[in-house]
């Protein structure tokens, strides 16, 4: 009698647990506990925007300071192998939702063709933090990106590269989201307009991986569209968002 009771508790028990695994994986990503390292796929979003935005000196920030550089070596009629450095303390302006500070080591050299200074190669040391209302991180990275369109002829400057950023995050509206993060973000075309330099069309593919403590790992994968009016589309396993590349804000589309 004992052997068929044990047997009836045991299939009760599998039954029971195979009915959860079900359930859970029905939810939806943000509410399926079974996704590794209990991060969001939002708050994957919110790392990827804050990468980008002025207000968190993002990817914007440093593509403004390389055509900005860019303009002014033109300027100068520098020669074809040049080489410049430009080092840079920057914090946020008083009074800002999003606070940060960052140092920055720019290295440039002026490339030629045909004897003609017509792009730019750049490489970018920085480290730093920032703190927005979702989400606070101390990081560090580099860029490296060319940018064309020195010439005078030209009407846009056309932007290629990979940024990356590494260090440690802590959600604020989750306290139990917290560990190391890796940011990458590889630019294909990025347009900017001359003279405003605005972005007006370009892509990416971006990738964000890391940790969270006695939750395991994370790894998103997803491409950006750049809009030309300020926003960019970010496609983020499968979920769509829209950015301000000024602000930060984000929201699905």
């Amino acid at each position: 009698m004992k052997k068929i009771t044990f047997s009836l508790i045991t299939l009760l028990l599998l039954g029971a647990v195979a009915c959860r695994k079900n359930y859970f994986n029905t939810l939806p990503p943000d509410r399926n506990f079974n996704t590794p390292g209990n991060v969001t796929n939002s708050e994957a979003a919110d790392m990827a925007a804050n990468s980008l935005s002025v207000n968190s000196n993002g990817v914007v920030n440093i593509i403004g300071d390389l055509t900005l550089d860019a303009a002014s070596y033109v300027r100068q009629h520098l020669g074809c192998g040049t080489l410049r450095s430009d080092t840079i303390s920057r914090q946020s302006p008083a009074g800002s939702t999003t606070t940060y500070s960052y140092n920055l080591k720019y290295n440039y050299i002026v490339v030629c063709t045909n004897k003609v200074a017509d792009s730019l190669s750049s490489s970018l040391i920085y480290s730093g933090s920032f703190s927005s209302p979702n989400l606070s991180q101390s990081n560090s990275g580099s860029s490296i990106f060319g940018v064309s369109g020195l010439d005078s002829a030209a009407t846009n400057y056309v932007i290629n590269g990979e940024y990356k950023s590494a260090g440690s995050f802590q959600s604020k509206t989750d306290t139990a989201s917290h560990g190391s993060n890796n940011v990458d973000i590889v630019f294909t075309s990025l347009t900017l307009s001359k003279p405003s330099r605005t972005i007006a069309s370009g892509s990416a593919t971006v990738s964000i991986t890391g940790a969270v403590p006695r939750s395991g790992s994370f790894s998103y994968t997803g491409t950006l569209v750049f809009n030309g009016n300020g926003t960019a589309t970010l496609t983020l396993n499968g979920t769509k968002y829209t950015i301000n590349l000024n602000t930060g804000w984000w929201g699905p589309v």
